[in-house]
């Protein structure tokens, strides 16, 4: 892995934006969880609402307000002093997509946090969202085909379609494992990260990328303190939609990352996909609250909340670290590695005496919430 020969140059601004939005989601925090317990925005104990005790939702906004003034103070900063040079692909429609889908993305979450949306208008919400994206000029244009040396090329409605898929799928992947305090946040972390180190190879050479991305990561930090097990307040759907379509649209900025994505959010987007087919194979919506996710797993097999979320922070690492030393072609070999790897242990799991039978969500003990599409 080479860093490009404007790398040098970024690492103050990449420091800085790290820090400030840190600081900002840090201090803001404790501000919107007043807010939160004052308008009664509360996961309370129930048979859906699994915590032992009220705790305040839409922490996500936190993440969202400092991002947002983060972002848009380099795009104004880099813009009059060319610290770092602009990707040549990126237009003022794209960065329109970047921070005004993101404020949209948290409003509409925070709303569903208020309100208790059902799954149909928080799914409308979304495709609103990736067709608004579109529109502003995003799509994923290509992938690496792991079985030829030729890229995979998309175009006209197909590449549309699919850059809607991968949005709107990368918010449910952040909705799906956020079941755990500061599961999400952390993994969505190790993700901002690692497509802000990958901006920055010769490979990709796009720094402005790479400091968009520390941002997100300096904001996540900064809410992690709060969000961390025992938590005291969670991201909410604000939150897991914030991320979940910011990290869409940073993977595909100015040059497409998506495996890189694919890989470092392997368990998410996994652990996904197996939880959707086994609701549908069961005759269930995809949405129904249940135990079966991996971090469940893993907590029946006797392991203490934080040991669940650290472990699994140890294997998103590892992921991202594959993901910045493999080729995009291995970076699709090892996602599909991890996909078969990952059924197979679920499936194990739950042939070893965890089936269907016992993942109500009212059996689940601390700290735990349904999913957030209801």
């Amino acid at each position: 892995m080479r860093f490009g020969a404007a790398a040098d140059d970024a690492v103050p601004l990449l420091i800085g934006a790290l820090v400030a939005a840190a600081a900002i989601a840090f201090l803001v925090t404790p501000w919107v969880r007043r807010r939160a317990i004052r308008f009664d925005v509360l996961d309370r104990p129930g048979a859906r609402r699994v915590n032992r005790k009220p705790v305040p939702r839409g922490g996500g906004v936190a993440v969202a307000l400092a991002f947002i003034a983060v972002a848009t103070a380099l795009v104004a900063i880099n813009g009059a002093l060319r610290l770092v040079p602009m990707p040549a692909a990126l237009d003022a429609g794209e960065l329109i997509a970047l921070l005004a889908g993101g404020a949209l993305a948290a409003a509409l979450g925070a709303i569903d946090d208020y309100l208790d949306l059902r799954a149909r208008w928080q799914f409308l919400g979304q495709l609103g969202l990736a067709a608004g994206a579109v529109a502003l000029g995003f799509g994923i244009s290509f992938i690496n085909n792991p079985f030829a040396a030729e890229q995979i090329r998309f175009d006209g409605p197909f590449a549309a379609g699919f850059t809607m898929l991968w949005i709107i799928g990368m918010i449910n992947s952040m909705n799906f494992i956020d079941g755990l305090d500061g599961l999400s946040t952390g993994i969505a972390l190790i993700a901002a990260l690692t497509l802000g180190v990958i901006s920055l190879t010769t490979q990709i050479n796009q720094p402005f990328v790479a400091v968009l991305c520390f941002a997100l990561a300096g904001a996540l930090l900064g809410f992690l303190r709060w969000n961390f097990h025992p938590a005291a307040i969670f991201t909410g759907t604000s939150g897991t939609m914030f991320v979940g379509y910011t990290l869409a649209i940073l993977s595909i900025l100015g040059s497409a990352k998506v495996a890189v994505a694919l890989l470092v959010l392997g368990v998410p987007i996994i652990d996904t996909f197996w939880i959707i087919v086994r609701r549908a194979a069961a005759g269930r919506s995809p949405f129904t609250p249940d135990r079966g996710h991996i971090h469940h797993r893993l907590l029946d097999l006797g392991l203490s909340h934080r040991q669940t979320v650290l472990l699994i922070y140890g294997i998103c690492g590892a992921l991202g670290i594959l993901s910045l030393v493999l080729s995009g072609a291995n970076q699709v070999y090892a996602f599909l590695g991890v996909f078969v790897g990952t059924g197979a242990i679920l499936f194990v799991l739950a042939w070893g005496g965890f089936s269907d039978s016992g993942l109500e969500a009212e059996s689940y003990g601390e700290g735990d919430r349904a999913e957030g599409p209801r």
